[in-house]
């Protein structure tokens, strides 16, 4: 077994910072107090005193108003704490907007951008001290599932962002993979400890790890942000019923059917009426089986509609709309069924109960279609099975008492799905 060294690794707070007010050339002022840096030093910057000299101060009493212009997207609300998705990428409790250690009345945003900041540091360093440093910038952070806050790098220059271990082997012989480190939170984190929250202390030296100080900028901390088709937790609470869009072109990438299947554990957790479960859930998932069922159904939709005077252009060209579920490589078809259904003498009251349990059952297929997008997965619910009930029961060898409710093609989107028009609540709403 072999030992790699271990590095000596030396943490110093900057003290002697004066107040930063806008404009102010920062890293003058950062050479002025860290006279003794040298080559291979990386200098940790709060990401706050940036913000002051780039003049991102506004001044006013509302921090809501700039928490929403400073907002992406909401991933999460609870109460006035609002988890918020930056224009940067960075999701962060309040957006980034922070109301401490600046003067009363006003609010500091996050750098424009924060790798633009760290190059312009480290080149304001170089010039007047004439060392090769790597900077980061850093500001706290929240984490999912963990108490407490920690420092975690927005930008850098000069710095080794990640180190991949992936196709490497651990001291024992085991193979890695999945083991890509983020140093630059690793390093923002550590030099957290000698800043401190309330020491008045913004600045942090860390020296050591001179092998990470690289003579290009690099990419910066952009790259520590993860895509969003590679984020399994992309959609916080405040917007994943609006991760839903109907997807009508598909991938042919394969479904996992584990996934269809925890899609279904939510749509069987929709409300019903008389503690019954009125959904039932057939899933297609061999290419035969859906073949099957889609030339019954074209063949009892043409016949009806031939009955009806349509002409053959015509019937081709709706015929052509259930094009997307035979496009789609996996379909379920949803069933509702009346069992725990009250029978009144009153016809006006069986129709309300089965109303009822429709309403129901369309809730059911919300949850299904929601968590589908969850999972990654795009759907169509298309209502073509319930134009041929007969027919469906049949050749998916049904029970009389299962009531198809159209179909949900399912797949992967093959591209991203048109911008939904603008909706306002207000046109929605009769207040009384």
């Amino acid at each position: 077994m072999t030992t790699t060294p271990v590095p000596h690794i030396t943490i110093t707070g900057v003290p002697g910072m004066p107040e930063i007010q806008p404009g102010d050339d920062l890293a003058g002022l950062l050479a002025l107090a860290a006279p003794g840096l040298e080559d291979g030093d990386v200098l940790v910057v709060t990401s706050k005193i940036v913000s002051k000299a780039e003049g991102r101060v506004r001044a006013g009493d509302s921090r809501t108003a700039a928490i929403e212009e400073e907002t992406a997207r909401v991933v999460a609300r609870r109460g006035e704490t609002v988890i918020a998705q930056t224009r940067h990428g960075f999701v962060m409790a309040a957006a980034g907007v922070d109301a401490s250690n600046t003067s009363p009345g006003t609010v500091l945003l996050l750098p424009e951008d924060p790798d633009r900041s760290a190059r312009e540091i480290r080149r304001g360093l170089r010039t007047r001290l004439g060392v090769q440093v790597g900077v980061i910038v850093s500001d706290t952070f929240g984490r999912p599932w963990r108490h407490g806050l920690t420092d975690v790098a927005i930008g850098a220059a000069g710095v080794r962002p990640l180190d991949d271990f992936r196709g490497r082997s651990d001291p024992y012989g085991n193979p890695l993979s999945a083991t890509v480190t983020a140093l630059l939170d690793e390093i923002a984190g550590a030099a957290e400890l000698a800043k401190g929250k309330l020491s008045g202390v913004p600045v942090a030296v860390v020296r050591g790890l001179g092998d990470l100080v690289t003579a290009e900028d690099g990419p910066g901390a952009r790259v520590l942000v993860r895509p969003a088709d590679e984020d399994m937790f992309r959609y916080g609470s405040a917007d994943v019923v609006f991760a839903r869009r109907t997807i009508r072109e598909f991938s042919r990438e394969a479904v996992d059917s584990g996934a269809v299947r925890r899609a279904v554990a939510a749509a069987i957790a929709a409300p019903a009426p008389h503690h019954t479960t009125p959904w039932r859930f057939v899933l297609l998932e061999t290419a035969p089986a859906r073949t099957a069922l889609l030339d019954a159904m074209r063949d009892a939709w043409v016949e009806d509609l031939r009955s009806d005077g349509f002409s053959e252009e015509s019937i081709a060209r709706r015929v052509r709309r259930g094009d997307v579920l035979r496009e789609a490589p996996y379909l379920v078809v949803p069933c509702m069924v009346m069992d725990g259904s009250h029978t009144y003498r009153d016809e006006r009251r069986n129709a309300s109960e089965r109303e009822m349990f429709v309403v129901a059952t369309g809730a059911g297929v919300q949850n299904l279609l929601v968590q589908l997008a969850v999972e990654g997965l795009g759907s169509a619910w298309v209502s073509s099975t319930m134009f041929c009930r007969d027919v469906v029961r049949k050749v998916l060898d049904l029970p009389d008492g299962w009531d198809p409710m159209g179909a949900v093609a399912v797949g992967h989107p093959a591209a991203p799905p048109r911008e939904r028009p603008p909706r306002d609540p207000a046109d929605f709403l009769v207040v009384r």
